[in-house]
């Protein structure tokens, strides 16, 4: 870890997303859902929503940098935010989609993890192993969540203590702007291991189908069919492996049941980024971000489709949301997609 003395005040993405709140502020409602202080340097956990003030508008939130490490995250959530403020000026088809949908923005979740340069936040504690649940089934050693110690990774923090402060932030943006809805979306952005792209749905504690699995098999499907070469796996975390403390299984389980959210982790593959520039691999920063600049232009370009497509399909839902009997003929379908094996 770096020595205080050679830290600076503050990081590359923090510092952009304060000019985007700038630059917006006559749009966005802005506001901090708490601080993190580190090393007599205090964060404000910064939040920013525009469109409807309407309950029953749907919500979509773009969150980001959960993991200090993981920079291109964050970069992904501020560079769409960007991008939608320098529309606002102009861009009329977008004012009226924001008329009928409410659009949430957490970029740096993990402000003083990401100072640090570290995975975990300042306190040790890995964010995403750090809500109260534990798997129905063994986990991964280490990786799936231990309490051993902050000394070791994918700390999950002392049993029975409360939620790090950054967690509790996540769980009441999503609370208070989306799960009150009728229908929302969430979008976290990461990088991690792996050779792909993947998107991931709950859950991760068990292998067990969430309620709303028709919504996201026609989600899935939409998307495919307006973006047939999009290159993601789209499936249930629980297909690769299972952990504790997942702080997505903790906010699906509080929505109110009858309202449909729909928690999305985009895992990027960083390994893609090693295998075009091995030397990475000797940084820590390079082991979850792409380091040279037309590579992370490449990224954050590829992904924009996604962000998108989302903001539509949550303005356009009633035309796709399914009910009744076409419901229980998608269930089927999804299920026999994402859970029944091959051959049965």
């Amino acid at each position: 870890m770096q020595a205080l003395s050679f830290l600076p005040d503050s990081f590359e993405e923090y510092e952009d997303l304060k000019m985007i709140l700038d630059a917006g502020a006559r749009w966005l409602d802005i506001r901090s859902e708490g601080e993190v202080e580190v090393r007599g340097r205090t964060f404000p956990l910064y939040v920013a929503a525009i469109g409807s003030r309407d309950p029953a508008a749907p919500g979509i939130g773009f969150f980001g940098g959960i993991h200090g490490l993981e920079r291109i995250g964050s970069q992904l959530v501020l560079d769409y935010l960007r991008a939608l403020v320098g529309r606002l000026a102009w861009d009329e088809l977008l004012l009226r989609q924001l008329e009928s949908v409410r659009i949430v923005f957490a970029p740096i979740l993990n402000p003083g993890g990401m100072w640090l340069a570290t995975r975990a936040n300042p306190n040790g504690v890995d964010l995403m192993r750090n809500a109260p649940q534990d798997a129905d089934e063994r986990v991964p050693f280490l990786a799936g969540g231990q309490r051993v110690g902050s000394w070791l990774p994918w700390y999950r923090g002392r049993r029975g203590a409360a939620m790090e402060i950054e967690a509790q932030a996540l769980l009441k943006i999503v609370d208070e702007e989306l799960t009150r809805r009728p229908l929302s979306f969430a979008l976290d952005c990461h990088s991690g291991y792996g050779w792909t792209d993947s998107i991931w749905f709950p859950y991760a504690r068990t292998r067990r189908l969430i309620r709303h699995l028709p919504e996201m098999y026609v989600l899935k499907t939409m998307f495919e069919r307006a973006h047939p070469h999009h290159g993601y796996t789209f499936e249930p975390q629980s297909h690769q492996y299972l952990l504790h403390g997942d702080l997505w299984d903790c906010a699906y389980d509080r929505a109110p049941d009858s309202n449909i959210f729909l928690p999305l982790t985009l895992e990027l593959g960083s390994w893609l980024w090693i295998k075009k520039n091995p030397r990475q691999i000797f940084s820590r920063q390079g082991m979850f971000n792409p380091l040279l600049q037309h590579r992370t232009a490449r990224v954050l370009r590829r992904h924009a489709n996604l962000f998108e497509f989302l903001t539509r399909a949550a303005y356009s839902s009633p035309r796709w949301l399914p009910e009744g009997v076409i419901r229980e003929e998608v269930l089927k379908s999804a299920i026999g997609h994402w859970y029944r094996k091959p051959g049965t």
